[in-house]
């Protein structure tokens, strides 16, 4: 399967609303793609704070209906990043959606981990509960978000899960370049998954994103890499790997200190 990483880069400068344009003209000029990825929070920002109330919305909200209709004409599946999600009871989350090719929404996570240490996030954000896994036509794909590559159970809860493919959308701070890459290559290794991870660059509520998207196979190995410059990572990945690297090196079949390990013979 052909996946892509679309490195958006979120400023202050421009309006959720532009943003939505030119992600929807990216995604369509992905036909022939299987998978579609974009960063967390690429339309609010995830560092504008004061923006979050302003720019929140439902997961049937403007976003998602230019992402599923992108979708749709691309012929794709669709990880939209995530949203700020505001709930019937005026609750705000950080929830990530999963879109088909024929545009119908197939999955959505609120974020389990808020970050902030007693700051933004974690005090203005609900969390979620659910560890998240979408069964499709190329694999089953399991859903984090940024902070979340800090906490391994949830890694070991979506394995669990099923899952064959992990995607992290995310805007992780420049300043921390070095724990994303090496998070991220740790996550795909002890899961032994493939893990793309798509973080938007741009400087966004005074704080700069990261970039360095990556797509890594279930080795810990980077297949595709972006810079700092909004760009598109795409790599062709064989799923089957996944079982191979299972089968030949089966570290996850001699679990012991963990709920759901496999029963000791």
């Amino acid at each position: 399967m052909r996946a892509s990483l679309l490195q958006l880069s979120v400023d202050s400068s421009d309006s959720a609303d532009e943003r939505r344009h030119r992600a929807a003209s990216l995604v369509r000029s992905r036909a022939g793609d299987d998978l579609v990825v974009l960063p967390e929070l690429w339309t609010a920002g995830a560092w504008a704070y004061d923006r979050w109330g302003l720019d929140a919305e439902g997961v049937d909200g403007p976003t998602a209906e230019v992402m599923s209709a992108a979708a749709r004409q691309a012929g794709v599946w669709l990880h939209a990043g995530s949203i700020i999600e505001r709930d019937g009871e005026g609750t705000l989350y950080n929830t990530a959606l999963l879109f088909d090719r024929e545009g119908e929404l197939r999955g959505s996570y609120r974020k389990i981990h808020r970050y902030g240490f007693d700051t933004g996030e974690a005090t203005m954000m609900g969390g979620g509960d659910d560890i998240v896994t979408v069964p499709t036509d190329f694999g089953v794909i399991g859903l984090a978000i940024c902070y979340d590559l800090r906490f391994p159970e949830l890694f070991r809860g979506l394995l669990d899960a099923g899952a064959e493919l992990i995607v992290v959308p995310a805007a992780w701070p420049a300043a921390r370049l070095g724990h994303w890459q090496l998070l991220t290559r740790t996550r795909a290794l002890e899961e032994q998954v493939f893990l793309l991870a798509c973080c938007a660059v741009g400087t966004h509520g005074g704080m700069q994103q990261a970039g360095h998207s990556m797509i890594i196979d279930p080795w810990g190995t980077v297949q595709g890499a972006a810079g700092t410059a909004e760009e598109t990572v795409t790599v062709d990945l064989d799923m089957s790997e996944v079982a191979r690297i299972r089968t030949e090196l089966p570290v996850l079949r001699d679990r012991v200190l963990a709920i759901g390990a496999p029963e000791q013979r």
